[in-house]
């Protein structure tokens, strides 16, 4: 358990970070992984129907992460204050409402799944392979709300190293049940989902007999499972703004996913490639996000707004750090990583892919603002700008699918996200200027008055 309360916000958020970071780059490799040993077993087609199906699952269960970590703030923000009891009926909520909500998404998209790969355009060779892939993700998409949920409550508290030391015994896992499923088995690409849902099952089940031996304070009491419709309403409120936040960016990514679907399969699986690659090297934003979105929550409910402004240029100045290695990464490494990632030799998907990176990367330290900003005005009860960001996100992409796309081919989709970085970016950024409370907190300025609002 750690408060975030004390103590140098540089080495704090770093220190918080850092376990995330690791944890979700495990998180990561059991896709890394899938993608590698079917590429192998199976072949480039089976590559870009993981590729092909991967924005439908990023949807929906990004939705459901979104939602948890948003419940984790309010969590965060009790245990900041010291009140257990309203912490634990923020957790006794969080459970409640995170089964409901992956009950609802489960039969949904499993009703839906094949007229939503049909309007995403998924080739005919590889419509089976996505379709065996993602119907078994989306079947069992409850066990990585679970994981996401457990997760969250333990960051809530300040403790981001066991989420990770649990996702590393996951993704042994992953690595065992995929090289039984996928090259002993023969399953093929089903057996790749399934070596995810277990191992993703597995990071769960650790996840909560840790928190009942070691905390077992936020296991809620059965009275506490009583929630009322205010508290109901404050979770909803956070968790589906966040859940907005991250599905909204989504639908944008499903709708230039099927106009990367036009460009044939050599295509797919260059951006693909590139994609994997790109997630890698964007964890630490996603992380620093995270842990400026618990940062500010707790120090809320701690009663010391004053902190805020130091704890957010502080996670600016780490993701700008990481931007410049990130850089050296794409323009070093690339077309080695991708020939890797893909198992081909290719010369159009490897140079595809890697031209995809070294567009990218240079506005990664536009990406790190945009991150931070968005997640710290989210754990101080800022709603409004954060999703107005991420709607013109969606929008970006959709003028990118239907326009530049057609216009520009490949090279319209390479140049989308930089430039719905940077106007995102001028959005968060006038936010925040016009939050004259927030502006004075961070550049230093005598102010006293609180920075809670709802």
């Amino acid at each position: 358990m750690k408060e975030l309360t004390s103590g140098k916000p540089f080495k704090i958020i770093l220190a918080f970070a850092v376990p995330i970071i690791i944890g979700s780059l495990f998180q990561q490799l059991y896709g890394m992984i899938d993608t590698v040993i079917v590429g192998r077993k199976v072949g480039v087609d089976a590559v870009a129907a993981l590729g092909s199906t991967s924005y439908i699952s990023n949807l929906i269960i990004g939705f459901m992460s979104g939602l948890t970590n948003g419940f984790a703030i309010i969590t965060a923000r009790h245990f900041g204050a010291g009140d257990r009891v309203k912490m634990r009926r923020a957790v006794a909520g969080t459970i409640i409402l995170g089964f409901a909500v992956s009950a609802v998404f489960t039969v949904v998209s499993m009703i839906f799944l094949r007229d939503f790969l049909r309007i995403l355009k998924t080739p005919d060779e590889i419509f089976d392979m996505s379709y065996s892939y993602i119907s078994v993700i989306l079947l069992f998409m409850t066990t990585a709300m679970l994981y996401n949920m457990s997760a969250g409550v333990l960051r809530a508290v300040g403790d981001s190293l066991t989420p990770l030391i649990f996702l590393i015994i996951s993704s042994f896992i992953n690595v065992g049940l995929d090289l039984l499923f996928v090259i002993k088995l023969d399953m093929g690409v089903r057996g790749a989902a399934y070596a995810t849902v277990i191992s993703q099952t597995a990071s769960f089940i650790l996840c909560l007999i840790f928190i009942i031996v070691r905390f077992p304070y936020l296991i809620p009491k059965r009275e506490e499972f009583m929630v009322t419709l205010e508290e109901i309403r404050e979770l909803l409120s956070m968790g589906m703004s966040f859940a907005l936040m991250f599905s909204i960016v989504e639908i944008g990514s499903l709708l230039l996913q099927s106009a990367i679907n036009t460009f044939g399969t050599a295509t797919i699986a260059a951006h693909t490639s590139a994609r994997k690659i790109s997630s890698i090297l964007m964890l630490p934003y996603a992380a620093l996000g995270s842990s400026c979105a618990t940062y500010c929550s707790q120090n809320i409910g701690a009663g010391k707004p004053h902190r805020v402004g130091s704890g957010i240029k502080s996670a600016i100045l780490i993701s700008w750090i990481w931007s410049a290695f990130a850089i050296l990464i794409a323009y070093t490494a690339s077309g080695f990583i991708v020939s890797l990632i893909a198992s081909t030799e290719n010369t159009y998907i490897i140079d595809t892919a890697s031209k995809y990176m070294r567009i990218n990367t240079p506005f990664y330290f536009v990406l790190g603002v945009l991150v931070v900003l968005r997640s710290s005005l989210q754990g101080l009860g800022r709603k409004t700008v954060p999703v107005a960001s991420s709607i013109i996100e969606m929008l970006g992409k959709a003028v990118v699918a239907f326009a530049l796309a057609p216009a520009l081919g490949y090279f319209g989709v390479m140049i989308s996200e930089p430039a719905v970085w940077i106007l995102m970016t001028i959005l968060l950024v006038c936010g925040y200027a016009f939050d004259r409370e927030l502006v004075a907190r961070t550049f230093g300025k005598n102010s006293t008055a609180s920075l809670e609002k709802s």
